[in-house]
C-alpha cells in the first residue's frame, strides 16, 4: 500500500493554517488583547510566538515528517519512531486523546456559528434580545434543554450536520477530504474576513456619540497603555505573559499533535521550515491584524467602552455569540454582515475540527490495521457520544468548560513539553536542525537550536509553573463537589485508556512486521 501524501505544498500549508485558525483567533484574540494591556499584550505575544510558538511548531514538523517517511503517521507511532523507545508510543497516544476530547466540544460550539449563520441568512434573528437567541442554541436552560423539544430540532440539526459534514471530509481522506475542503475554505474564510474588516474600518462613527468612534476603537486594541493600568504595569503583570502564551498554544494548534500527524504526509523533499513559518503567520496575520482590527473596533463604536468588562472579556462566548449580534443590529446591511461573520467563523470552525479527527483516525489505521470507514466509525462513534454529553450537559455550559480547561490548559502544556524535549534531548538539535533544513529554501541557523533546546523548554517550564500556581488549586477542589465534571473527566479518562489500548494493539502489530522485515532481510542475504 502507497504511502499516503498531501498533492501539493501548498495544500499541506493551507490545512495546517486552517487547523490553527479557527474560533480562537476572531472571538479569543481580540478579547485577551484589551484584557491584558493591549500593546503590553501584544509584545508577550510576539515574545511567546518566537521563543515558544516557533521552536514548537518546527520540532512538530520536523518529528513529524522524519517519522512519516518511515510508514509511521500516528502520535503514538512517532514518538515511537523518534526515539526508539516502546514506551513512548503511550505517551503519544495520549495526545490522540486530546484532539478527540477537543473534537467532542469544539464541533458542539462549531454548530452554534453553523445556528447563527443560517438564522441571518433566512432572516430568522430577532431585532433585540439576543441572550434568550444564545441561550437557545447553547441550552443554557439547563442540562438537557436542547433535547426538551425532541430529538429533531433546529439546534440538533445543526449539531447532527457539523458531525455529518467532518465525517464526510475525513472519509473522503487527506487529499480528496482535508486538502480540497482547506484549498477552497482557507481563501473563502480570508475574503470574507477581509470584507468585513473593510466594512467596520469604514464606518467612522456610526452612532454619532462623541469618542465612539473608530480611532477610539482601534485605540482600545493597539494602544501600549489602558485606561486602568499603565504600559509598564502590564507589561510586568504574569497574567499578561501567561494569557500570551496560551494564546499562542491555543491558536497555533501546539501540543495538539495535530502538526505531527500532518506533517507525517509530507514528502522527504517538501520545504517545512517554510512550509510551518507560513503556516503560522497566516494564523497571526488572522488574529493580530484582522480580528484585531474587526472585532473590537465594532463592539466599541456601538457598544461603546462601558461594555468591555472583565466578565464580557473573559469570555470569548459573550462576545461573539451575545454582543456581536447587538452590533449588527444597528449596523446598515447588518443581517448581510452578520451572515457573513457567523459563516467565517463556521468555516473557521470546520478547518480546525477537521484536524483534530484525522490523529484518531490515523491511530486506528495505522495501530490496528483498519480501512478509512472502520476507522472512521470508531473515532466518530466516541466523538459522536462527547459531543452528545457536552450538548446534554449545558447548565452553565459546565461539561464544556470542564474538558475545555484540562485538555487545553495541562493536557496540552505538558504534550508541547513533551515534542519539544524529545526534539532537543532525544533526536538531538543538530539532526533536528538538519532534518528541518532538507528540501528548504529556508534555512533554520545553528544558533536556533540553543532556543530550542534550552529557551523553549525553561520558557515552557516557567509558563506552566506560573499558571498551575495561580489556578490549578481552585480547579482541584472544583472536582469533588460536581457531579457533571466528574463525569465529564471520566469521558476524558475512557478516551485515554481506549487509546492506550489501541497502542499496545499497535506496538504488537508494529513490532510483529518490523520482525518479519529482518527475517526478509536475512533470508536475503544468506541466500546470496
Amino acid at each position: 500500500m502507497s504511502r499516503e501524501t498531501w498533492a501539493t505544498r501548498f495544500g499541506v500549508i493551507l490545512a495546517v493554517a486552517g487547523s490553527a485558525i479557527g474560533l480562537g483567533n476572531f472571538l479569543r484574540f481580540p478579547g485577551q488583547a484589551v484584557l491584558h494591556g493591549g500593546g503590553a499584550f501584544m509584545i508577550a505575544y510576539l515574545t511567546a510566538f518566537l521563543f515558544l510558538g516557533l521552536p514548537i511548531a518546527w520540532a512538530e514538523w520536523t518529528l513529524g515528517r522524519y517519522s512519516g517517511i518511515r510508514g509511521y503517521n500516528s502520535a503514538a507511532g512517532i514518538f515511537r519512531c523518534v526515539t526508539k523507545n516502546r514506551s513512548m508510543a503511550y505517551a503519544g497516544s495520549l495526545v490522540v486523546t486530546l484532539t478527540t476530547v477537543i473534537s467532542a466540544f469544539y464541533i458542539f460550539v462549531e454548530s452554534w456559528c453553523l445556528a447563527y449563520a443560517l438564522r441571518y441568512l433566512f432572516g430568522w434573528m430577532p431585532d433585540s434580545n439576543f441572550d434568550s437567541v444564545f441561550k437557545e442554541s447553547a441550552g443554557l436552560q439547563g442540562n438537557g434543554a436542547l433535547f426538551q423539544s425532541g430529538f429533531w430540532n433546529f439546534n440538533i440539526f445543526c449539531l447532527l450536520f457539523c458531525l455529518a459534514f467532518n465525517y464526510l471530509l475525513i472519509y473522503r481522506g487527506i487529499v480528496k477530504g482535508i486538502e480540497w475542503f482547506c484549498s477552497f475554505a482557507l481563501p473563502c474564510l480570508l475574503i470574507c474576513a477581509l470584507v468585513m474588516m473593510f466594512r467596520v474600518l469604514t464606518l467612522g462613527n456610526p452612532t454619532g456619540i462623541e469618542g465612539q468612534d473608530l480611532l477610539n476603537g482601534l485605540g482600545f486594541v493597539w494602544n501600549p497603555s489602558q485606561p486602568d493600568k499603565t504600559f509598564l504595569e502590564s507589561l510586568s503583570d504574569p497574567e499578561t505573559w501567561l494569557a500570551a502564551a496560551g494564546q499562542v498554544f491555543f491558536s497555533l494548534s501546539l501540543g495538539f499533535g495535530v502538526i505531527l500527524t500532518y506533517a507525517s504526509f509530507a514528502r522527504h523533499d517538501d520545504d517545512i521550515a517554510l512550509s510551518s513559518l507560513t503556516a503560522a503567520a497566516a494564523n497571526g496575520f488572522c488574529e493580530a491584524v484582522i480580528a484585531a482590527m474587526m472585532i473590537i473596533p465594532a463592539a466599541y463604536m456601538f457598544l461603546g467602552p462601558a461594555f468591555f468588562t472583565q466578565e464580557n472579556l473573559g469570555s470569548a462566548f459573550t462576545i461573539g455569540f451575545q454582543a456581536l449580534p447587538d452590533v449588527f443590529a444597528q449596523m446598515p446591511m447588518g443581517q448581510f454582515f452578520g451572515f457573513l461573520f457567523f459563516f467565517l467563523l463556521f468555516l473557521a470552525a470546520v478547518t480546525s475540527s477537521i484536524s483534530t479527527i484525522q490523529p484518531a483516525v490515523t491511530l486506528l489505521e495505522e495501530g490496528l490495521g483498519l480501512g478509512r470507514k472502520a476507522s472512521l466509525t470508531v473515532a466518530g462513534t466516541m466523538i459522536t457520544f462527547g459531543c452528545f454529553f457536552t450538548a446534554y450537559f449545558t447548565d452553565n455550559l459546565l461539561a464544556l468548560a470542564t474538558m475545555d480547561f484540562w485538555v487545553c490548559n495541562i493536557f496540552v502544556f505538558l504534550m508541547a513539553g513533551v515534542v519539544i524535549i524529545i526534539f532537543g534531548w532525544v533526536f538531538g538539535t543538530k539532526k533536528g536542525l538538519a532534518e528541518l533544513n532538507a528540501g528548504s529554501q529556508l534555512r533554520i541557523p545553528a544558533w536556533f537550536g540553543f532556543v530550542m533546546k534550552y529557551i523553549s523548554p525553561l520558557y515552557l517550564l516557567i509558563v506552566f509553573a506560573a499558571w498551575a500556581w495561580l489556578y490549578l488549586s481552585e480547579r482541584l477542589v472544583q472536582i469533588a463537589g460536581n457531579s457533571v465534571v466528574q463525569m465529564s473527566l471520566g469521558f476524558i479518562l475512557f478516551t485515554a485508556l481506549f487509546n492506550l489500548f489501541v497502542t499496545s494493539q499497535a506496538l504488537i502489530r508494529w513490532e510483529r512486521k518490523e520482525k518479519q522485515q529482518n527475517n526478509d532481510q536475512d533470508g536475503i542475504f544468506f541466500s546470496g
